[in-house]
């Protein structure tokens, strides 16, 4: 029985929402643009070649704005960098980028080392690693520290559980399909949500009142922001600030601690990767050191390649924009497969190979890989997340010798939260503490 054109449609979306990476891979080889519709926002068409990344990462901001309704827009609020278009983007991402530049970011290499070897302190020989939950732990306690400079740990760890708790009540259901957004009698997964988001606003609102009162500058995100203006001498309005704020505790964390699950995963699963990461790092004294090893570097590229955290780039034209060729028109959604786009063979040679070396022998364009994005509305925190990668993986390497566990098939990427993560937890054996030096 043949599906009709409605039925099928829905098949694509409901895959494409369960299975993002597979859906989106199996595009890969043909380079034709294909449509998806997805509930509350309509039809995408999506593109997988580099001249149609490029085309749409090229157009100006007068021509493309982000697409609303977004499913993230409960966690991260309409005034994020990530929801916001035009004008309204250009002056928020003006005040917080001050915050992110590269010799800032830099500067908290220590600080992300220290927190890692907090965090694996007490495993020993026979333990199991949980690179999900390690992972998670590591990154959301470096951006309370990095964004808010908060030095008590029950403080932080207040933080944590409501951020992680927030992240838990948005699933991909509640987040995908608005219908599901129903308070009944102040109960079900929707109340739940938007209590925990008022919590963590509460929180963030304490902070803001505590810094703004002490005068105390500690060179941190929050310090940073608070005292940035755009071009005509404004700052963010508290809301504003939340939402922000609120963005970096959520997509800043969520995002980083996949990848870092993801790549201790696959340098775990072959020796040779292994072995290479290891030696690069017997070289390299400091977390500063580590953060600029190549092949390092490189592996951490290519997890993002095979693994892009969030999958698609949307944009919402607000005139014509002519896209590989395809003439799309005002109001149409377009947008980047990033596993396609990863994936096609005409950019990648052997593209289901795991191979580092490949970002060592060439360095690809802005449009053959994407995995912050690109041009106006490109990551901030692409910088940070680097360097925070490289150095809990090399901290985490230099302190315990670590084997795979055989566990079957590979895990699939699914959707949970903001970003997409391991379908099951990725366990790692301790053979031994290594000895420090």
């Amino acid at each position: 029985m043949r599906l009709t054109g409605t039925a099928a449609a829905l098949g694509r979306a409901v895959w494409a929402g369960v299975d993002p990476e597979g859906f989106f891979r199996r595009h890969a080889g043909d380079g034709a643009p294909f449509a998806v519709r997805f509930p509350g926002l309509g039809e995408v068409l999506f593109f997988s070649t580099e001249d149609g990344a490029r085309d749409i990462l090229s157009a100006p901001g007068t021509l493309c704005r982000a697409p609303l309704p977004n499913p993230i827009e409960p966690i991260v609020g309409a005034n994020s960098l990530i929801l916001l278009s035009g004008e309204a983007h250009r002056r928020a991402r003006s005040v917080v980028a001050q915050a992110f530049r590269g010799e800032l970011m830099r500067s908290y290499v220590d600080l992300i080392a220290e927190t890692t070897e907090h965090e694996i302190a007490a495993l020993q020989s026979g333990d199991r690693l949980l690179a999900g939950r390690t992972s998670q732990a590591i990154t959301l306690d470096v951006v309370i520290r990095v964004v808010f400079g908060v030095t008590d740990r029950r403080r932080r760890t207040e933080f944590s559980r409501v951020t992680t708790q927030l992240l838990r009540t948005g699933g991909a259901a509640l987040m995908l399909v608005p219908w599901l957004r129903r308070d009944i009698a102040g109960r079900g997964p929707w109340a739940r949500l938007v209590a925990l988001r008022a919590l963590l606003d509460e929180l963030l609102s304490e902070q803001i009142d505590e810094r703004r009162c002490s005068g105390d500058h500690r060179g941190d995100v929050l310090d940073l922001i608070l005292n940035a203006t755009d071009d005509e001498g404004n700052g963010l309005t508290d809301a504003a600030l939340r939402d922000q704020l609120r963005t970096m505790l959520a997509a800043g964390h969520e995002t980083s601690s996949t990848s870092l699950a993801w790549a201790l995963y696959h340098i775990h699963r072959d020796e040779g990767i292994r072995r290479h990461v290891l030696d690069e790092l017997a070289t390299a004294t400091t977390p500063a050191e580590i953060a600029a090893l190549p092949y390092l570097g490189a592996v951490i590229q290519e997890t993002l390649r095979v693994h892009p955290t969030v999958p698609i780039v949307l944009r919402r034209l607000t005139g014509p924009l002519t896209v590989a060729g395809v003439a799309c028109s005002p109001g149409d959604v377009v947008g980047i497969a990033l596993p396609a786009l990863h994936f096609n063979p005409e950019i990648w040679a052997k593209p289901d190979t795991f191979d580092p070396d490949r970002f060592l022998r060439c360095r690809p364009s802005p449009f053959q890989y994407a995995p912050f994005g690109g041009g106006y509305r490109r990551c901030i925190g692409a910088a940070f997340a680097h360097n925070e990668l490289a150095v809990a993986i090399g901290t985490i390497m230099k302190t315990l010798d670590l084997s795979a566990v055989p566990d079957g098939r590979p895990p699939r990427a699914v959707p949970r939260g903001i970003a997409t993560k391991p379908s099951r937890e990725i366990a790692l054996t301790v053979i031994a503490r290594r000895p420090t030096t």
